[in-house]
């Protein structure tokens, strides 16, 4: 559930086919996500699954896989 969500957010912000994303991959190099992006990402999934997530660890972030951790933490 929060991977789908996450993938329906990721696509609308990147432009990209939600069936691309894998949960190994790197918002920088391998999607190219800059911070602005992630932010509207997580902004994207707190309003999907009308959730909280907290800003400080954002910035450890920087896989699809501990994104996905980080919303599971916070549900």
């Amino acid at each position: 559930m929060e991977f789908d969500a996450l993938k329906k957010v990721m696509a609308n912000i990147l432009g990209m086919d939600p069936n691309e994303v894998k949960m190994d991959m790197t918002f920088l190099n391998d999607l190219g996500a800059d911070s602005l992006d992630v932010y509207q990402i997580v902004m994207g999934v707190e309003e999907e699954l009308g959730i909280s997530i907290p800003t400080e660890p954002l910035e450890k972030i920087t896989t699809v896989r501990e994104a996905v951790e980080l919303i599971k933490s916070v549900k």
